[in-house]
């Protein structure tokens, strides 16, 4: 049977769609809206920085971007969930370390790899964590802590917001460097690590910056150190706890990065990583997180590179904490 040309036009123009690839069928992309999972309740760090990158996205991308909070397991339902999600871009998440690095390192439960299982897109921003002290401790300065914990060994306890979290993960550094015997107390968040600590229940804590910067300007507790290499740009008065001798080689912080499913189509990628650099440099995002505490992204790393170096360095601070998976 001989074919018209017409109609063999249209037989291969439907081969070549039949052929695309999921993503490709429903036209330019985005042509729907999306889904950005956050692993965490409405609130806190990771929420207000994905929330914040979802509105842009929306409205660089002009399409709505809507934020779903799944919380539990440190982050871990979120993380599953896009893991399980179709390549094609309609599902991201804004996730932090916690959830794409450490939960591998300290739960047998985690079955996904974050150096394999995520098509990484960009990072965002960034926060040192905080070393504070409740009026009960009665130290003012990185010094005087260590000192003070090093004569009366054992007698003192910080708070975290959990075990293997990486506010947990930064204590046992510092408890490691400095050779202190210091008593750890998982609590659950860091609402209940804070009435603690203002009821000067627990004389240290270990914050994100953004969860202490208000007890910090109020007065309620004394910042001793944050955990970053060099002082925070946001707030150059509290000292690095690297500029004391025994924690010089201190550097750790949360950060947050946009993330994808599993072998998401480079086409979809390219066009995410232009509309997040263009939402990077936008003053209302910029804004918004500096007066968070973080801080934003103006160049990005090899991703790839940069995730398999802070998986080895969190496995590392994993075995100084001795927590077995």
């Amino acid at each position: 049977m001989q074919l018209t040309r017409r109609a063999f036009q249209a037989l291969a123009a439907t081969a070549v769609l039949l052929s695309a690839p999921a993503w490709a069928q429903s036209g330019p992309y985005p042509s729907r809206p999306i889904t950005m999972l956050i692993g965490y309740p409405p609130g806190g760090s990771t929420d207000l920085t994905g929330r914040t990158v979802a509105d842009e996205l929306a409205r660089i991308l002009k399409t709505t971007v809507v934020v779903e909070n799944l919380g539990g397991a440190g982050g871990a339902l979120a993380a599953q969930k896009l893991i399980a999600a179709p390549a094609d871009g309609y599902t991201l998440m804004v996730g932090a370390n916690n959830e794409l690095i450490i939960n591998q390192h300290i739960n047998r439960q985690i079955k996904y790899d974050g150096l394999k299982d995520f098509t990484p897109i960009g990072l965002v921003a960034s926060q040192p964590l905080v070393l504070v002290a409740s009026p009960k401790a009665g130290v003012k300065t990185t010094a005087e802590f260590v000192e003070k914990v090093r004569r009366q060994p054992g007698q003192f306890s910080y708070g975290s917001s959990g075990v293997g979290t990486s506010l947990h993960l930064a204590g046992e550094l510092v408890k490691e460097r400095a050779g202190l015997d210091l008593v750890h107390v998982p609590y659950r968040g860091v609402a209940p690590l804070t009435t603690d600590l203002l009821g000067n229940t627990i004389e240290y804590g270990v914050y994100v910056l953004s969860s202490g910067l208000p007890h910090i300007r109020a007065g309620k507790v004394t910042a001793l150190g944050t955990t970053e290499a060099k002082r925070s740009a946001l707030t150059p008065d509290i000292p690095a706890l690297s500029e004391h001798p025994a924690m010089k080689d201190i550097d750790v912080s949360t950060w947050f990065m946009l993330v994808g499913p599993p072998g998401l189509p480079q086409p979809v990628v390219q066009t995410l990583r232009a509309a997040l650099d263009e939402a990077l440099k936008a003053p209302a995002l910029r804004q918004k997180l500096e007066a968070s505490g973080s801080t934003v992204v103006n160049a990005q790393p090899d991703l790839r590179a940069f995730m398999t170096a802070e998986s080895a360095k969190f496995k590392r601070m994993a075995e100084v904490a001795k927590i077995e998976p």
